[in-house]
């Protein structure tokens, strides 16, 4: 059975259609996001923190949020990989298990609601036995400055930490 050269055509074009497709989908733009560690007791994880002389910040993430994408991406991932932060997840609306800062087992959603928190992405600077040492930053509509602001911050947290 031979083609007609429409025929010919066509698949040429389905198949370079489809070598684009999966170029783009590969690169950077869809890559999938950056996972920051979701911890199973609080208070470990800010012992680790206090013993580097850091505070923990935990970033309350939504599913989904593309906020929340951003802030993990570009300012949350590079702060714990390349600056040596201690940096968590705590997810809203999940019932996964997690130790507080006391050591009693209890749920993202209800460390979440817990703390007052109502919006994604939320970044929280933890000190000693568990208190907030920082301003929240809270949202992620300001992105020209949402670097300066999570630094402003840090740069409190670490004080109050040392």
């Amino acid at each position: 059975m031979s083609l007609s050269r429409q025929d010919a055509t066509r698949r040429e074009s389905l198949a370079l259609c489809a070598g684009a497709l999966a170029s783009v989908w590969s690169s950077t733009a869809w890559a999938a996001s950056a996972t920051l560690p979701v911890p199973q007791s609080l208070a470990e994880e800010l012992a680790k923190a206090l013993k580097a002389g850091q505070p923990l910040v935990v970033m309350v993430s939504l599913e989904g949020c593309p906020f929340c994408r951003v802030a993990r991406d570009h300012y949350l991932d590079p702060l714990r990989r390349q600056e040596g932060g201690y940096v968590v997840q705590i997810d809203m609306r999940t019932a996964t298990s997690v130790r507080d800062f006391s050591g009693a087992t209890t749920t993202h959603d209800a460390l979440v609601r817990g703390w007052g928190v109502k919006i994604a992405p939320t970044i929280l600077f933890f000190g000693a036995k568990g208190i907030e040492i920082a301003e929240r930053l809270e949202g992620g509509t300001i992105p020209d400055f949402y670097g300066a602001y999570l630094e402003q911050r840090m740069q409190v947290a670490r004080a109050l930490t040392k």
